[in-house]
């Protein structure tokens, strides 16, 4: 039997890892002179470069990333942080959460619900584990989800053990993809023929892995287009 998946339900790839995640990973390709001038500007950042055949691929900074919790997620997260507004519920840089403040928040009224632990120390860096320097770290908040969202998302009508495991490991993959943007782990990559000419492009990935991949295969199929005329 074929278990049924959520309609929105989007496969990442990162690296030789096939990771399901419930939330849509827009990227933004482009072609022209209009990208060739942004990349332009960023040049001097590459992250890594390598060669497909004739043609060059280079990996860059996603400067203008978007925040995943923007996305159609399966978990909800709640945060609160005197410095940082983290997590669901900001829009245009101020907080619109429901929860106004930890106290306010009761974990054991969700079905699953993982703590977020946040270290601050020349940058900032989250997960769903604790830190082992308590002067720069501590818990900042929750994630969760309650069991009438994973019935309504699996179209089932009770839960199991399975499921349960299964949706916490999606948790998890939301805050490693959340923590991914806060650390600036976001990339594009641009394609380049040998006299440096602008061929594709294409941003917002998640993962350094993901992008060099996906960069790698785009590269092949200009390569094959132009081969094959």
């Amino acid at each position: 039997m074929i278990e049924q998946k959520p309609s929105h339900i989007t496969i990442k790839h990162t690296g030789n890892w096939k990771v399901e995640c419930f939330a849509r990973i827009p990227q933004r390709e482009s072609y022209g002179t209009h990208s060739q001038r942004r990349v332009t500007n960023m040049r001097n950042e590459s992250v890594d470069t390598f060669d497909v055949g004739n043609l060059t691929v280079r990996i860059e900074y996603d400067e203008d990333r978007e925040s995943p919790r923007e996305w159609d997620n399966l978990g909800t997260m709640v945060c609160w942080h005197r410095n940082y507004n983290l997590g669901d519920g900001v829009r245009n840089g101020k907080r619109t959460q429901e929860y106004g403040s930890p106290e306010d928040f009761n974990p054991d009224e969700h079905t699953i619900c993982l703590p977020l632990y946040l270290y601050d120390h020349s940058g900032i860096t989250m997960r769903t584990g604790p830190f082992s320097c308590p002067w720069d770290s501590g818990q900042v908040g929750w994630i969760y989800i309650d069991r009438a969202k994973i019935l309504h998302e699996y179209g089932r009508k009770k839960l199991s053990k399975a499921l349960i495991a299964r949706v916490t490991g999606y948790l998890e993959q939301e805050v490693k993809t959340y923590d991914e943007y806060l650390t600036g782990q976001v990339y594009g990559f641009v394609v380049e023929d040998s006299n440096g000419e602008h061929l594709n492009s294409c941003w917002g990935f998640y993962g350094l892995d993901y992008c060099k991949s996906e960069g790698k295969q785009s590269a092949e199929r200009i390569l094959s287009r132009l081969r094959w005329g």
